[in-house]
C-alpha cells in the first residue's frame, strides 16, 4: 500500500460501497461527475474490504438487492483494486478512514456517520447532495 496520493499527477478517490449504488438509484454517473467536480485526472480506488462487502450483499439479500449489487460490482470493475491488509480486523469504515488519512485521499460516500468521522480527521468527502449532484466537503 503506497502512502502517496498522487501517482502520475492523478488524485486517488476511495469509494465506499454505497457510492456504487448512486448511478442506478439517482441516475448520476459517479465517475464523470466526480471528474467534473474536481477538474483533474483521477484514479478511483476499490479497497478489498469494500469489494468483499459488495460481494456479501450480492449473495445474502433479496433478488432486487442482489440485482442492484451485481450492477454495483460491474461498476466497481472501473476502479483500481487495492488489497488492504487487516491484521487488526478493523471494520470497513475503520479501514477506509485509516487508508484515506494515510494517503491523504478523498472518499466518496453517502454514509453520514462515515462522512462525519472523515471530516473529523480532515479527510475530504464527496457525496450526493439533493439527490441530484455531487458535492465535496473539505479541501484537496
Amino acid at each position: 500500500m503506497s502512502n502517496s496520493n498522487k501517482t502520475n499527477g492523478r488524485l486517488k478517490i476511495i469509494l465506499d460501497s454505497n457510492a456504487f449504488f448512486v448511478p442506478q438509484a439517482l441516475k448520476i454517473d459517479i465517475f464523470e461527475e466526480t471528474k467534473k467536480l474536481l477538474s483533474r485526472n483521477l484514479d478511483f480506488i476499490l479497497l478489498s474490504p469494500v469489494k468483499q462487502e459488495l460481494e456479501l450483499l450480492a449473495i445474502k439479500n433479496s433478488a432486487k438487492t442482489r440485482m442492484e449489487t451485481n450492477y454495483a460490482l460491474k461498476l466497481a470493475e472501473k476502479c483500481k483494486y487495492v488489497v488492504v491488509d487487516n491484521p487488526e480486523n478493523l471494520s470497513t469504515d475503520d479501514l477506509i478512514a485509516k487508508v484515506s488519512k494515510a494517503w491523504k485521499s478523498p472518499v466518496f460516500t453517502n454514509d453520514r456517520q462515515l462522512r462525519k468521522r472523515l471530516k473529523d480527521i480532515s479527510v475530504p468527502v464527496i457525496y450526493v447532495r439533493q439527490k441530484s449532484r455531487l458535492y465535496i466537503d473539505g479541501l484537496i
